[in-house]
């Protein structure tokens, strides 16, 4: 396979040429082979405070590509992927606890969010919280959002269980990253909060209105997404999954492997490892995200060659970047858009599943992806966790979403919510809203915030808000005796009459 290494190049240095405009911050992206990197292109700073240059040596938060990582040391410790949770982890819900550690690591598990469900309690993402309460919480809130292996949905909520049984047996999610580390000559780290300090780790930054903001999160981090290294230090490991040697040896075969719905259907998605297509060209990889941190690894295994984005910046769409740097590299044609789906507000019949369409891109539950052409007249994502598969039908929006079949009406913006107003509470957690005109309110204090409701039909309202740097929406779906609060990543919040 002929590669253009030039062209990669060309690529990368035009795409990070924009965040060396002005003082902002900015990000690195690094193309290589398992031989070496032979792409280095960045842009920005790496503080709004020193204003040092963004380098390939710039420590970032990974996020979720440390999936991948947490789910290597699972099976270096032994961990059978078919046993339940539950078997090791006594404390949690007889739902919880009958999902297998597969399904908790594939995301068919049903497992909801834990930061999702936290955000639906009123919690903001900038609240500082505890692993032992979190555990308690997961145990005291067992429900699932879907049957296991029903469905495709992500959720970190697998990743932060595993890596606890983990740590009960002696096997630190930390200690593993940084053997890793020093097997390589590089440096990774796994802080269990944002506050830790972390050596040359750089800001994250978010751009609100008035400029420029520092990103925090208080969650205690977990194994979802808690590393933390450079985009060398990243490639370097990355070498060794392509060389198929030394710490990274198997990995891409393991945890890359073909993963499967109950009734038998493949999912894209491995154990903290994603599977794509660029033309002819099979791809895995995997993207993170945290406030203020955008990150991406994109491995084309057959070619031997990959790619890594990362950035101190919230307005950085990774694996946009990482795709095209890879389409100059191999020489392949990026997908194309969709023609355009009709556009609106569209929801399931007697369901919380609602659907809006703006451009070639779909909502689903809050959660957004790019839809391309998919033949036929489908329009596809090219997200292995939350996959769609969509067409116009007569006005109505018919396909896939998850690998379950959906079937959106379009939504007619009529009707109050007079019938939900009042004050709401979720029993046994002190969490409560109220309800006035189309406005959602929760909070006690200087704290309190508002959030719009949108009608979308059969007494169910769209609830439009944000925490910090990100948009939050959900459904308020009316059910016997009371509401649910449905999310894409956490479908099981229930409240109640006060």
């Amino acid at each position: 396979m002929a590669l253009d290494w030039g062209a990669a190049a060309a690529c990368a240095e035009a795409e990070v040429a924009a965040w060396g405009e002005g003082l902002a911050p900015g990000g690195a992206i690094l193309a290589f082979d398992a031989a070496g990197i032979r792409v280095e292109a960045a842009g920005g700073v790496e503080s709004l405070a020193t204003l040092a240059p963004f380098t390939g040596d710039t420590v970032v938060r990974y996020a979720s590509v440390t999936k991948h990582f947490l789910a290597a040391l699972a099976l270096r410790e032994g961990l059978v992927m078919e046993e339940p949770l539950g078997r090791h982890l006594p404390g949690l819900s007889v739902l919880m606890a009958a999902v297998t550690l597969g399904r908790a690591l594939d995301m068919t598990g049903g497992l909801p969010d834990l930061r999702e469900t936290l955000s639906l309690l009123g919690v903001s993402v900038h609240a500082a919280s505890e692993p032992g309460p979190l555990l308690d919480f997961l145990g005291r809130h067992g429900a699932l959002n879907f049957p296991a292996g029903s469905e495709i949905s992500y959720s970190n909520t697998g990743y932060r269980l595993v890596e606890t049984l983990l740590a009960r047996k002696g096997a630190g999610f930390d200690d593993f990253v940084r053997e890793i580390g020093g097997r390589l000559g590089v440096a990774f780290r796994a802080p269990e909060t944002w506050f830790d300090a972390v050596p040359n780790l750089a800001p994250g930054y978010w751009k609100g209105a008035a400029g420029w903001q520092l990103g925090t999160a208080g969650l205690h981090l977990s194994a979802s997404g808690s590393l933390t290294g450079s985009a060398r230090s990243l490639a370097v490991w990355a070498q060794s999954l392509l060389a198929d040697r030394g710490p990274g040896e198997g990995v891409l075969a393991r945890q890359g492997a073909e993963r499967q719905l109950a009734d038998g259907r493949a999912t894209g998605y491995g154990l903290g490892l994603a599977r794509n297509r660029l033309g002819k060209v099979a791809l895995i990889g995997h993207g993170g995200s945290h406030v203020g941190y955008k990150t991406y690894l994109l491995l084309a295994p057959e070619a031997g060659v990959g790619v890594v984005v990362v950035a101190n910046r919230e307005d950085v769409a990774s694996y946009g970047l990482a795709q095209k740097v890879m389409a100059a590299l191999l020489g392949e044609a990026l997908p194309r858009p969709a023609a355009r789906l009709p556009e609106g507000l569209f929801a399931m019949p007697g369901t919380p599943f609602w659907l809006e369409v703006k451009g070639s891109t779909a909502t689903y539950l809050g959660a957004g992806e790019g839809l391309f052409e998919g033949g036929d007249g489908w329009a596809v994502s090219l997200s292995a966790h939350l996959p769609m598969r969509l067409r116009a039908e007569a006005g109505a929006i018919r396909g896939e979403i998850g690998h379950v079949a959906r079937h959106f009406l379009p939504v007619k913006p009529e009707g109050d919510a007079a019938a939900l107003r009042g004050e709401w509470l979720c029993p046994g957690e002190g969490a409560r809203f109220t309800i006035e005109r189309d406005r959602l309110a929760w909070g006690i204090g200087p704290l309190r915030q508002e959030a719009l409701l949108r009608p979308l039909g059969e007494g169910r309202f769209l609830v439009e808000a944000r925490d910090g740097p990100w948009e939050k929406r959900f459904c308020l779906f009316p059910e016997a005796g009371g509401l649910r609060l449905v999310g894409n990543r956490s479908r099981v919040m229930r409240f109640e009459r006060a």
